[in-house]
């Protein structure tokens, strides 16, 4: 799948160090603004229990895990909208990715300056929302102009489209993200959607906390919490430093040591995949043989033959049917000899939506 996470926030909030945690792709971690300046892309595993039953249950030749694509992007400072810093730059790289992953800097440390002068989350993430609000403001004042102009002619359905348009650009003007307007998904699919609208983007933001903070948090993050609870965005703490000690572990034993001396269950990097892959309504299917299991990446509600199609576009063509088996059969009789004989395989034709976590055969003929 080409969908990707970019990583946005001010500099010096740990976007960088968070990115060499995430991925092997390195991108440069220092204590000075504009670090980054190309966007630095990493194909990230995602980590699936599931792979591992699978393989345990199958024992194949090799296994192929999902992935999830995410950008780190150049720091944003005010005035991005107007071509400041590096304004255009960040903001054509934004608009570029499917989901926002939003940074903010929730650690007291002298040591790491701040390009504002002090540690303050919201007001981090309002000078971003800022910009973005204000290029979205643009972009809507442009349509709203071409609208308008079509409106005169009495249809009643551009006429409901501007005024929609009005109170969307009411909605930014006030400060507001356009992801926080309700908005039914007619709506949204007839009158919004071809903006490209960077605050409507699905997000999570991430509290890059101190080690004393990453499970309960501190009052930099209750400030966050606050501030996001319109938008029903999710939070997640995460300790870049603290990751960067975990990606430079070669055991898993040693990281798993490492992870319960923290009182965790799972790193903040796993966390923030799985959160990734659900803002980008990822889901996953397996293909389970001797010669391969394979995790293949689909997004929500496809069909059966587009998941084929994701294999090779040849089996889309030919799409006859689909075998299907749910994960917690397969997991529970452990094999598909043993799935079909007790009638856990089913039979699927062209108008099933594939679920996470289905074991699918396909039969295809071209």
């Amino acid at each position: 799948m080409a969908l990707q996470a970019g990583i946005v926030g001010l500099p010096n909030v740990g976007k960088s160090t968070l990115f060499n945690a995430l991925s092997s792709a390195k991108a440069q971690a220092a204590n000075f603004p504009f670090c980054t300046i190309e966007p630095n892309i990493g194909v990230i595993t995602v980590p699936d229990q599931r792979v591992i039953e699978l393989e345990r249950l199958v024992k194949p030749q090799r296994v192929v895990p999902t992935t999830v694509e995410i950008v780190d992007i150049a720091g944003l400072v005010k005035g991005a909208s107007q071509g400041e810093g590096l304004g255009n730059q960040f903001l054509g790289n934004i608009r570029s990715t499917d989901a926002i992953i939003h940074v903010l800097r929730c650690f007291d440390d002298d040591n790491v300056i701040h390009v504002d002068g002090s540690v303050d989350p919201v007001r981090d993430k309002e000078i971003i929302d800022t910009e973005l609000q204000l290029k979205d403001l643009d972009s809507v004042e442009k349509k709203i102009s071409k609208v308008e102009k079509q409106a005169r002619t009495g249809d009643k359905e551009l006429q409901q489209g501007l005024e929609l348009l009005r109170s969307l650009k009411a909605h930014l003007e006030q400060g507001h993200n356009a992801r926080a307007m309700a908005l039914s998904p007619q709506d949204e699919e007839k009158h919004v959607r071809d903006m490209f609208l960077l605050t409507m983007k699905p997000v999570v933001y991430v509290c890059n906390v101190d080690e004393r903070s990453v499970v309960a948090g501190n009052r930099h993050t209750e400030s966050v919490r606050r501030a996001v609870a319109a938008e029903q965005g999710e939070i997640l703490h995460v300790s870049a430093a603290i990751e960067s000690e975990i990606a430079v572990m070669e055991g898993f034993e040693d990281r798993q040591m490492f992870l319960q001396d923290m009182g965790l269950q799972e790193s903040g990097v796993a966390r923030l995949i799985q959160c990734t892959y659900r803002l980008l309504r990822l889901a996953t299917f397996f293909t389970a043989g001797v010669q391969e299991v394979r995790a293949w990446t689909i997004t929500r509600g496809m069909l059966a033959p587009q998941a084929a199609g994701v294999i090779h576009s040849d089996f889309e063509k030919g799409f006859i049917r689909a075998e299907v088996i749910k994960f917690s059969d397969y997991l529970t009789l452990g094999s598909e000899s043993a799935c079909r004989d007790a009638g856990k395989l089913a039979v699927q034709g062209k108008d099933y939506v594939v679920e996470d976590g289905d074991i699918m055969h396909f039969r295809f003929n071209v």
